[in-house]
């Protein structure tokens, strides 16, 4: 068994169907399909199920792919030592949201790639459906505090949350998250201030918000990093919350002793800083 056959057992996890694993590693579903049977009938095990249409993992599999994800951070990290050692060198992805990659990360992010020419970074948002446990991403910034899982968590500040609404009038309508986003602080307030029945846009991209916020028609609620260029628009009434999110920082435990890796999660708390000023 090499690694292209324990590859394929991740891709028919992530992907939930032979054809879906197929397109990610370029070879036809039928290919898939043969090479995983033949896998099977080397381990003695059943790999996959069929559930609802999609193929799971198996008791066994799960097992199975503990290691296989483990394996693939350990080839990540070998690939970073046996790049160029003229300069700390690495690529690494960052998961997370939209809006916090946009307002907090770009505009830091120039002076991070021109003083250390090694790094590459690969941007993950939200919308891409990144899965941190499964290796998919080095590092991830989320607003809520994760279950505790194989990586390291801290906490990289607070951020403080606004009411925004027009300065003369009551809204004609509320922006809202969607239903997945229930349990968020922003969701709540809208709730228990009332808002929440009057909202007819609902949506998780901030900057379509900002933009509805600008029009004077609408109210929202929204975090202070996508809502800066807001609070001294004189159009609207902008009310800060007292409640708060936090902001935790996930590192793949096989980085910390890694010197590029430790150059980007420094970048990162210095991004925060501003945060972390009032805790």
């Amino acid at each position: 068994m090499n690694w292209d056959d324990l590859r394929i057992i991740a891709a028919v996890r992530d992907a939930g169907s032979y054809a879906g694993a197929g397109g990610r590693l370029r070879i036809d579903e039928t290919t898939v399909g043969r090479r995983l049977s033949r896998i099977e009938a080397a381990l003695g095990v059943r790999l996959f199920e069929a559930v609802d249409g999609a193929r799971r993992p198996t008791a066994a599999c799960t097992t199975v792919l503990a290691h296989v994800d483990a394996m693939a951070g350990h080839a990540a990290a070998i690939a970073r030592s046996a790049a160029d050692q003229s300069g700390p060198s690495g690529r690494f992805r960052i998961a997370t949201t939209a809006a916090v990659a946009e307002n907090v990360l770009a505009p830091r992010l120039a002076s991070l790639l021109a003083a250390h020419p090694g790094l590459l970074l690969h941007l993950l948002t939200a919308s891409q459906n990144v899965s941190f446990s499964r290796w998919q991403a080095d590092f991830a910034i989320r607003l809520r505090k994760p279950e505790k899982g194989d990586f390291t968590i801290t906490r990289l500040g607070t951020i403080a949350l606004f009411l925004i609404e027009p300065a003369g009038a009551a809204p004609s309508f509320v922006c809202a998250y969607p239903d997945d986003l229930d349990g968020i602080p922003e969701q709540q307030v809208l709730k228990q201030r009332g808002l929440f029945a009057a909202a007819r846009c609902v949506t998780d991209n901030v900057r379509v918000m900002s933009e509805l916020l600008r029009s004077g028609h609408a109210a929202a609620v929204l975090p202070e990093h996508a809502c800066r260029d807001l609070l001294a628009d004189q159009s609207l009434r902008v009310t800060q919350l007292p409640r708060r999110r936090d902001v935790w920082l996930l590192v793949q435990t096989h980085l910390k002793r890694d010197a590029a890796a430790r150059i980007v999660i420094g970048w990162l708390r210095e991004c925060f800083a501003a945060y972390q000023a009032r805790d």
